[in-house]
């Protein structure tokens, strides 16, 4: 069910539940939430984000999951947390120091789940929340917490770089690296 553009405003600041368990092959991390999936209480749930397509193409998942079907993630050792909790309208709305806490808090999950991958959903986010500025797509030469770090494009509609195709393959990338 749509949540409606009132509900959707008053979702500003909520924050959504790390989708986390043991034995995570990946632990995606997105931006921040936005409002849309705030009011819905799923993550990449707003139309027009491209990270459930993603997950499909990249063979991740045998079909198209709607986001309500997070959870089944689980079973695939998939998780979803974020750099930062607090849901906005545009991740541009995050503040350098409420991105470089995030990262701490990011680590520290990680730290607890140890995942084998951690997957983060934008480079210019993982820059600033971990102070590598010199960061490019892909796999990282740095771990956080001793797991190592992939970094994907943002799957966000605006991120108009990348398309369907595009994000498949990247995603594709990580798959191969994390199904060895």
């Amino acid at each position: 069910m749509r949540p409606t553009p009132a509900e959707v405003a008053a979702a500003a600041g909520r924050t959504i539940p790390d989708l986390v368990g043991p034995g995570l092959q990946v632990l995606f991390s997105g931006i921040n939430p936005s409002l849309y999936s705030a009011a819905t209480g799923h993550h990449f749930a707003r139309p027009g984000n491209r990270f459930w397509p993603a997950l499909h193409r990249s063979g991740f998942t045998p079909r198209l999951l709607h986001p309500s079907e997070q959870w089944s993630l689980l079973e695939a050792g998939l998780g979803i947390t974020n750099v930062v909790a607090r849901a906005t309208a545009r991740a541009d709305e995050l503040s350098t120091a409420e991105l470089v806490a995030g990262g701490e808090i990011l680590a520290a999950l990680v730290s607890q789940w140890r995942p084998r991958f951690l997957a983060v959903l934008g480079v210019t986010a993982y820059r600033t929340a971990f102070a590598r500025q010199k960061a490019t797509m892909g796999p990282q030469a740095e771990r956080i917490a001793g797991v190592p770090v992939w970094v994907l494009p943002n799957p966000s509609g605006l991120n108009a770089h990348y398309t369907a195709e595009t994000l498949g393959a990247a995603f594709a990338e990580l798959r191969t690296a994390a199904c060895r």
